[in-house]
């Protein structure tokens, strides 16, 4: 009988990245429809690129004349330098003020250079491509408006769905034997919709939080799933199954079988005389409709799980059997006292 251990969770996009412009100008093109799958460095949107493809000009005009004065001063500093160990002609004062020029000089150009890539990088910009594989969602900003690296809303938002996470919690009592079962193997994780009924999807236990929250008395635990029929939506409440373990060679019944009294759990059995017994029962848990014993009741036995209102030890019972079987004998249970039985498994 597999055993479960069941919490309330909440799907989160395994990532999400809010798209923004690095750089200012008009939006020029938009490369991608409202709910669309999109693959990492699909180009996305275009920023009107000439305003920086005109600085981009400057700069490479800048480096050009920068460079040839650097030349210049080189050659000077050479023949400064072979006039001055050859004829004296020049002082060391000329030369080393000329080897400083030519420092300057140096240095101007490659603040010209990095002018240059600063330019290209903001023609990188320009072309917004997507950072991840994911899908889209609603355009925030249509194309001819004004766009700026420093305005607080996105142009828009993708969201990694496949594969996607959910966040789930559990009572902090269990996380010693879930992280004991973690380092055994892999843990197998169920969600399903909020009314418990329908089955959105399988995933694995990825990790459990560091800390206890200590207003609930909860740990927070993360599965993630391939959602490749895209089941799960991001922010999406569901009710998760940590499938702990599977306990073999268990006897189970109808959880509608147990009974609680002063004297302790409890079940009827049908005897073969067709009366009903008490018999205590130690419940080792309890999953959906299944009740998994841990003492008290043999495979073989059959329980009542129908009309234990009615029942004391020893009241006459009537066994009904599944339909297609053969009918019992007649019985002389008196009216009011009969019940349902069902054998254990």
């Amino acid at each position: 009988m597999p055993y479960y251990l069941t919490g309330l969770g909440s799907v989160s996009a395994f990532y999400t990245v809010n798209i923004k412009s690095r750089v200012d100008g008009e939006l020029v093109t938009v490369n991608f429809k409202e709910g669309q799958f999109v693959n990492k460095g699909d180009l996305l949107a275009v920023i009107d690129p000439r305003p920086y493809q005109v600085v981009l000009d400057q700069a490479q005009a800048a480096i050009f004349r920068d460079q040839a004065l650097l030349r210049d001063a080189k050659l000077n500093l050479d023949r400064f330098r072979n006039l001055l160990q050859v004829s004296g002609a020049m002082s060391q004062q000329q030369v080393d003020t000329q080897a400083s020029l030519v420092d300057q000089l140096d240095g101007t150009v490659r603040n010209d250079q990095a002018t240059i890539e600063n330019a290209k990088l903001n023609l990188v910009y320009c072309h917004i491509i997507s950072p991840i594989s994911g899908r889209v969602g609603l355009r925030l900003v249509d194309p001819g408006n004004m766009v700026h690296a420093t305005d607080t809303n996105a142009l828009l938002v993708i969201t990694q769905l496949q594969p996607i996470a959910v966040l789930f919690t559990l009572p902090e009592d269990s996380l010693p034997t879930v992280s004991q079962h973690m380092g055994k193997g892999t843990l197998e994780v169920d969600a399903y919709s909020r009314d418990d009924q329908t089955k959105l999807g399988t995933g694995k236990l990825e990790t459990i939080d560091n800390q206890i929250d200590q207003t609930t008395g909860t740990g927070r635990l993360k599965a993630v799933f391939d959602n490749k029929d895209s089941s799960l939506w991001p922010n999406q409440f569901v009710n998760i199954r940590l499938l702990l373990e599977v306990r073999k060679n268990s006897t189970v019944i109808p959880a509608a079988a147990i009974q609680r009294g002063p004297q302790g759990t409890y079940v009827f059995v049908a005897k073969s005389d067709n009366t009903a017994d008490i018999r205590p029962v130690t419940v080792a848990f309890t999953q959906d409709n299944m009740a998994n014993i841990a003492s008290g009741l043999s495979p073989s036995e059959v329980v009542v799980i129908d009309g234990q209102d009615k029942l004391q030890a020893g009241s006459k019972i009537e066994v009904r059997r599944p339909s297609g079987t053969p009918p019992p004998a007649p019985s002389s249970a008196p009216s009011g006292k009969q019940g349902a039985g069902t054998p254990t498994s």
